[in-house]
């Protein structure tokens, strides 16, 4: 399966600092909001294409009954 290019975008040279300040505010508010809302779904997926980790330790919010050193 061929993998999409990154997300190409145009900036303007001539953005303010402050509009590169809320810009980035915003960008981090939505993203803070995504993964609240996606993050079962998404953690199940880091899950299925790299088991390697959590395979061995379980999250801290998880309960176990393993070794406690992980």
């Amino acid at each position: 399966m061929d993998k999409q290019p990154p997300l190409s975008l145009s900036f303007p040279p001539d953005l303010s600092d402050e509009a590169a300040y809320e810009i980035l505010e915003f960008l981090e508010a939505l993203n803070l909001a995504f993964e609240e809302r996606y993050f079962a779904q998404i953690r199940r997926h880091q899950r299925a294409i790299n088991p390697g980790r959590s395979d061995l330790c379980q999250d801290p919010w998880e309960e176990t009954h393993e070794d406690p050193s992980c």
